[in-house]
Order: structure tokens, then sequence, then C-alpha cells
């Protein structure tokens, strides 16, 4: 299956000479910059410097800007509670039925600290030029619905009140959609939709709760320069078919998939991105693990010039560099050979 329309960032990944490698690292930045996690989600300088003290110390292809979770709930009123170690998290939800969700406050892009992203993609687009690409991130929406009124209730609720669910996705993809249309505007190549959550979905709830409305965020935003990469670190192969309904042309999908089985699914056009475990390797292994886990991956998506090497989720703050480094040793090491 292929997304509607072919993107400049779809043909950059299969075009790229070599297995192109994008792993999700930006907190990784802060161990060279030597700044704080509440800087990096807080600070637009600190995201870009970080960002661009891993491009110049790696050459990274791609830009993406930090993975935070908390961004869009805090723009509609959630409390955050921040660390300089680890990455914010949410206090409490503040929806728990209709008479919150009528009332739910209506942000406008760039409110919070929603700004951060934007402000750092602009600056990220000012600073490499249109010929490297950056990529924004933001929340998808069943996502963005469980950070609102809870996971374990917003999960009960798609059994119980779907109907509420469903008007809670409806409202907050809205305001996504106007999120995402400003990341655009910033010159970036596209936005990484982050919907991990709806991987506790069954497949046929996926389908319902989370597949239609990313549907209307790729239709309202997505353009021959800008692609919609959707991003799941949660589904299994048993999603897959769910998730590619959204009609997206690029997928980032994490560690519980068999990406080469999901490759032999894909038309040649639909890129595939992922999917080394986050939290086993990158922040628990060692760069032995990393390099031989990255080659077994490298070698069974050979065949496929549609995927890019990633990490299967954002690499946690404080996981240790020699890791990227051993990821990046085995990308280059293939690269070379090939």
């Amino acid at each position: 299956m292929i997304g509607e329309m072919d993107t400049r960032f779809a043909k950059f990944v299969r075009d790229f000479p070599g297995r192109l490698a994008m792993p999700l690292c930006a907190y990784s930045g802060l161990a060279i910059t030597g700044e704080s996690v509440e800087d990096i989600v807080s600070v637009p300088g600190s995201q870009f410097k970080a960002v661009m003290a891993l491009q110049d110390r790696y050459r990274t292809p791609v830009l993406v800007t930090a993975i935070d979770t908390t961004v869009e709930a805090e723009a509609y009123g959630a409390e955050v509670r921040f660390s300089a170690r680890e990455r914010p998290s949410l206090v409490d939800r503040i929806v728990s039925g209709p008479a919150d969700l009528a009332s739910l406050a209506d942000p406008v892009p760039g409110d919070a600290r929603t700004r951060v992203p934007l402000e750092t993609a602009w600056r990220l687009t000012a600073e490499v030029g249109e010929s490297v690409p950056v990529l924004g991130a933001m929340l998808g929406p069943f996502t963005l619905a469980t950070h609102l009124a809870g996971l374990k209730e917003t999960l009960a609720a798609t059994a119980a009140d779907p109907d509420m669910v469903e008007s809670l996705l409806d409202t907050v993809t809205g305001f996504l959609c106007r999120y995402a249309l400003e990341f655009r505007e910033t010159g970036a190549w596209g936005i990484i939709v982050a919907e991990g959550a709806a991987g506790r979905l069954s497949p046929e709830d996926l389908a319902r709760f989370s597949t239609p409305f990313v549907k209307r965020i790729i239709k309202a935003i997505e353009a021959p320069e800008f692609a919609v990469v959707l991003h799941n670190c949660r589904a299994s192969n048993a999603h897959l078919d769910a998730i590619l309904e959204s009609g997206a042309g690029v997928y980032h999908l994490g560690a519980h998939v068999d990406l080469a089985a999901a490759l032999g699914r894909l038309t040649p056009e639909t890129v595939l991105i992922g999917n080394l475990d986050a939290i086993k390797l990158f922040q628990k292994g060692t760069p032995q693990s990393v390099g031989e886990a990255a080659r077994a991956l490298l070698e069974a998506t050979r065949p496929y010039p549609n995927f890019a090497v990633s990490s299967g989720c954002e690499i946690p703050p404080g996981a240790p560099l020699a890791n990227l480094n051993g990821f990046f040793r085995a990308v280059a090491e293939f690269n070379k050979a090939a």
C-alpha cells in the first residue's frame, strides 16, 4: 500500500546513497552541550544546539526536533512536572467526562511550550538550508487524547463511551492540523506524528479511534514538499493493515514489528523507518550489542531501498553516547561494504 502522495522526504530516503540512518536522538545531544532536559524542552536555543551538536558529531543526514509528549497537553492547560534529567511528565488528566470536554481550551499553535519545537524547526531550517531534511515532531490524535483524559481511562472509554472518545479525538485533531501547518511554514520537510498509545488498542479499535483522525491530518497538511511520518512505537505486525489505512507515505515503527515482513507488504514507494529498541539497546545495551543488532537489521532489510534504520522510539535522556557511536559505526561499515 502506498500513501496518496509521494513526498520529497520519501524520495530522499529511497534515493539516499547507502542506508540512511535516522535515530530519534535529540536528547542525546545534551551529553555534548551539557544542558539539562528541562532546558531542551523549554528553550528553543537549547534544543537547536542539542540537535546541531549531534549533526556536527555524526553528520546526521536528517535533523529531528525532540519528541516531548507533554507539549500539546500543556497547551490545553495540563500541568507538567519537569526534571533536569528525565523527560517531563503530566501531573494529572484534565478531561474526565463530557463537561470537561465542553469546557476544554482551544489552544493556538505557539501557545505555552508548543513554541519550542516550532522555533527549533525554524532555526534548524535557517541553519542547514533546503538540502538537509528537517522534521518536526508532535503527538498523534489518540495519544494526545490519552494525555488529556488518562491512558487507562481512555482505553476503557473506547468500549464504555466511544462517542465521548470520538468527540475528544475530533477536537484535538483540529488543533493538531493547525499545529502541523505551522511546522510546514518553517520550511521543514515533514512532521513525525507520534501515535504510540494507539498501539495499545486492538487492530480493530486502532482502525476506529486512530486511523480516521490521522488521515484527517494527512489530508490537511501533506504536500509534495511536506511529508507526514506516522510513528507508532507500540504497534505490532497485527496492527499494520489498520496503520497503513491512514494513507501516509512514510511510517516509523517500533521494536515490536518485524520490519522485513512489513516491508514485503509495501509498494517500493512507501518508506518504512525503524526499529532498534530505544531502551534495551540504546539506553541499557552496549556499543557491541547495539552494533550487532543494527547489523542484523541492516542485513534483514538489505533488499529494500525504501527503508531507513532508526531507533524504534525516542532515545531517552542519559543513554550512553557510546551506544549511539556503535549504531553509527555499524551503519557506516554496512554502507562502505555495500
